[in-house]
């Protein structure tokens, strides 16, 4: 699909992920590369008297899922596509922790996306992190990217 028919689709959900588990292993190897060993990540014992009742994810390990995500998505992609980087984030909301062994998956919904300069797109996508069995979502984001043709 050419990104002028991409941007044909603004307003729509235009898909949905695979479920992705989130891992103890994972959260202590993002606890690793960040610093941030906060013990109601790592220390499944003293997080068990928490009202989490365990270890739950980094609110930004769970915002980092994105990319991946939308990779294992049944989202449609653009022709052609040479780079996509991440461009920021215009909203970001915590709403529900994930807890170490939970199942997420994201959601999908194209809000903007137009052409900076030739060749140069710029998208803003509404996704939705689902938490498998909950009733709230782990975040919702309004994230911009941008990928070149």
């Amino acid at each position: 699909m050419s990104p002028q028919e991409l941007a044909a689709k603004v307003g729509e959900t235009i898909g949905t992920s695979e479920w992705v588990e989130v891992t103890q292993e994972k959260i202590n190897q993002f606890a690793d590369a960040t610093g941030d060993h906060q013990f109601i990540h790592v220390n499944e014992e003293a997080a068990k008297m928490t009202p989490f009742g365990g270890t739950i994810a980094h609110g930004f390990l769970t915002l980092s899922l994105i990319p991946m995500l939308r990779a294992k998505s049944d989202c449609p992609r653009p022709d052609g596509v040479k780079m996509g980087v991440n461009y920021g984030g215009n909203k970001v909301r915590f709403l529900a922790p994930v807890r170490s062994g939970k199942r997420v998956r994201g959601h999908f919904k194209l809000l903007e996306l137009v052409e900076k300069r030739p060749g140069q797109w710029q998208e803003t996508m509404e996704t939705t992190i689902e938490i498998e069995g909950e009733d709230k979502p782990a975040l919702i984001a309004e994230w911009m990217s941008q990928f070149f043709v």
